[in-house]
């Protein structure tokens, strides 16, 4: 046999050896998706209105999966990034996208050292004050990703989605969930007063621009061509089969330990230690401290996951935008605009620590963040319906309705958060 015959061969037998494993790209863009604001927001709709909105959990994830799916199909299929297919789409897109990823990565960046400090402060109440721990945690995320080491990055999202799970599908165990009422929760409905809610929970289940961050991810794996198709979409379902096991827990312990109870939290990251305290007086302290741990992992995935591929997309994104080649080093991870990009998110955030939030950024990063999905469903319909890809991984009537709905989904979502940022609502 040839020296070709062979290589192909063998790249065959890691294809279908990769195709049981777990661990992939997406449990990292799942692992990165499902922060601290994910667990509140599942966990107030659960309070707020029981199962009744479980449906919008379920939709939410099977909405995620098509995104993610689209997205890792469209750089399998070309051999190019999603940027790269976005800038084939016209020059508006880096009109958008360059602002936002700069004012989006300076804001989250205080958001993301915050929320991983917080339960640090509630786990050692004589320790250092919060914005000490936001920093701590900055610096060990810039630590573990300055070198761009994808195999790194997989393993410790390995470990956090361990802590997560063991945290919240356990708290939700110990609530003992009525199972009459979850399948009732299955059936389509918005309750009262509960639209925006429900906008939020199907909308925000598993991340926003880090879905983006798939195809770089699926790239750092060696998943590079269209023979690793069936492997990325088995990855990705399994993945957010995950995601959608934290959140509809989260939303068992929301019905179950607050909604029955009529407890109230507090709002934000605040909540999450409130939940802990709950679980402290009802089960003993060993699992408010374990609930305390899974929400430092749910925070600390997303940081690292962020400061990880979020950086391979900015350094995508400046080298295209100056015309490089795309086997440029700078342009990959570990090289000269990955780093940068890492050093944005750590440093100048840590300012917004200890001075009161610029009005001008957060507004302008609101609007940003609202257009972010709706800008990612439709470009991928674009995307996935032209001869930019080749014709067997085009979308189909089905794909296109799918696809369809999470736009129509997306936009509603957008136009709310626009709606809320602009008014103050």
């Amino acid at each position: 046999m040839s020296e070709s015959g062979n290589n192909m061969e063998a790249s065959a037998q890691d294809e279908r050896r990769a195709k049981w494993k777990i661990i992939g790209p997406g449990i990292v863009v799942a692992g990165t998706g499902v922060g601290a604001g994910d667990l509140v927001a599942t966990l107030s709709a659960g309070a707020r209105f029981g199962y009744a909105l479980l449906w919008a959990v379920v939709l939410g994830t099977v909405f995620k999966i098509i995104l993610v799916e689209g997205a890792g199909r469209y750089c399998l299929a070309s051999g190019r990034t999603i940027f790269q297919g976005w800038r084939s789409l016209g020059a508006w897109t880096s009109w958008y996208f360059g602002p936002y990823i700069v004012i989006w990565g300076f804001v989250y960046g205080a958001t993301a050292m915050s929320s991983s400090a917080l339960p640090l402060v509630a786990l050692f109440p004589g320790g250092p004050d919060l914005k000490i721990w936001a920093i701590t945690m900055g610096l060990i995320g810039f630590a573990l990703v300055w070198l761009g080491r994808y195999g790194v990055v997989e393993k410790l999202m390995a470990i956090f989605v361990g802590l997560m799970f063991i945290a919240v599908v356990g708290a939700a165990a110990l609530a003992t969930p009525n199972l009459l009422d979850i399948v009732g929760g299955l059936v389509p409905r918005i309750p009262e007063g509960g639209l925006v809610n429900t906008l939020a929970v199907a909308g925000g289940v598993g991340g926003t621009i880090t879905l983006a961050a798939y195809g770089y991810w699926l790239r750092e794996k060696g998943w590079s061509t269209p023979g690793w198709m069936r492997v990325m979409r088995i990855d990705n379902s399994v993945a957010y089969l995950v995601t959608g096991i934290f959140v509809v827990a989260m939303l068992i312990v929301g019905a179950e330990l607050l909604y029955s109870a009529n407890i109230a939290l507090g709002s934000g990251d605040q909540a999450l230690v409130g939940l802990s305290d709950v679980l402290d007086e009802r089960y003993g302290e060993i699992y408010g401290t374990v609930f305390l741990i899974g929400f430092w992992a749910a925070s600390m995935s997303s940081l690292i996951g962020v400061w990880n591929g979020v950086a391979l997309m900015f350094a995508d994104f400046l080298g295209t935008s100056r015309g490089l080649r795309a086997d440029d080093p700078r342009m990959h991870s570990g090289g000269a605009y990955y780093k940068a990009y890492v050093l944005w998110l750590t440093f100048p955030p840590m300012l917004l620590l200890f001075l009161n939030e610029p009005v001008g950024v957060i507004l302008t990063y609101g609007v940003l963040g609202s257009l972010f999905m709706p800008f990612l469903a439709l470009t991928l319909l674009g995307l996935l319906n032209s001869d930019r890809v080749p014709r067997q991984w085009r979308n189909g009537t089905w794909g296109n309705i799918a696809l369809g709905l999470c736009a129509l989904l997306f936009i509603a979502v957008g136009a709310h958060e626009l709606y809320q940022v602009v008014t103050g609502a």
